[in-house]
């Protein structure tokens, strides 16, 4: 199947049009969705096809249809709410952003009901990895992750890069887990920078960034875009808000946790952090705001 398929895409944000121009690179045929005309001409000029409506989408596929959504999580019910209308039996419908995976395990049963199949995947990467290459974890029926494997492995930056994690919210789940995870180690950098910089030694904080990201054992993609971020704008970090922006998974990862009886501290502190850096902006904050703006595009200038 593979190259012969062609996919349907709603959502053509940072991740979405990165993700399409991948897939059209790939030589996928894609089909693309979104509210915006701007996005829908770039998704254009970087060899899609699109739609001006969700039903000329669907009408535009040849069965048995997929479709990926990649929109905001408070907007997939309304999303899957257009796609079901136009939604005929053996079509599948993947969800690739970041739902609660309690929302997924729901759609999934609405849907299964009518006979199509739901799929999530959580993907990691952010928008440079959506265009390089992310890291995907799929959740669904066994069977339908073995049809599209193709699809997923392509937006994938290899076979180690993509795995099949479990039934229906399984990659929604391991996703969510991902961002906590995320949270604590960006908070501990944060922490150890602003200790660094406070200390009695006069220390290039750039010049430690990018020792540490080379043989050290916490050398990792987050330190390196810490490297990054001080070359860009200094051991200040000038113009860089110490208040820091969150989405919602560092906050279900704790709740989940909770619910299952794990304590998990370090994800529910670097949560509360963020909360309170609206009211106490901090060179921490800095640090995090950076980190989030080099690998999400995030916003966050003063």
């Amino acid at each position: 199947m593979g190259n012969k398929r062609v996919w349907g895409y709603i959502g053509l944000g940072k991740m979405g049009l990165n993700m399409v121009t991948r897939l059209a690179r790939k030589g996928h045929r894609v089909i693309a969705y979104d509210t915006d005309a701007p996005a829908r001409a770039k998704a254009e000029k970087a060899g899609a096809r699109t739609a001006d409506s969700v039903r000329k989408l669907m009408q535009m596929l040849p069965p048995p249809r997929t479709v990926w959504l990649m929109v905001p999580h408070k907007a997939v019910d309304a999303a899957l709410r257009d796609v079901r209308r136009y939604a005929k039996r053996g079509d599948t419908v993947i969800d690739g952003g970041n739902s609660h995976f309690t929302d997924t395990v729901r759609r999934a049963k609405k849907l299964r009901a009518r006979g199509v199949h739901f799929m999530d995947a959580g993907v990691s990467g952010g928008p440079t990895g959506a265009l390089r290459g992310a890291c995907v974890m799929v959740g669904g029926k066994k069977g339908d992750f073995t049809k599209l494997k193709k699809l997923f492995r392509d937006i994938s930056a290899g076979e180690k890069y993509c795995l099949y994690a479990g039934k229906s919210g399984a990659g929604h789940f391991v996703k969510m887990v991902h961002n906590g995870i995320e949270y604590g180690m960006m908070q501990a950098l944060a922490e150890g920078f602003g200790v660094l910089r406070k200390g009695p030694y006069r220390l290039d904080l750039s010049a430690l960034a990018e020792l540490y990201d080379h043989g050290s054992v916490i050398e990792s993609r987050l330190v390196g875009w810490l490297a990054k971020a001080y070359r860009e704008h200094g051991a200040a970090l000038k113009g860089i808000s110490g208040t820091v922006g969150h989405t919602g998974e560092g906050e279900w990862t704790g709740k989940a946790a909770k619910k299952l009886k794990v304590p998990v501290p370090i994800i529910e502190g670097a949560f509360r952090f963020r909360v309170n850096s609206k009211k106490k902006p901090s060179y921490a904050g800095q640090v995090l705001s950076a980190l989030r703006n080099q690998f999400g595009g995030h916003k966050t200038k003063v």
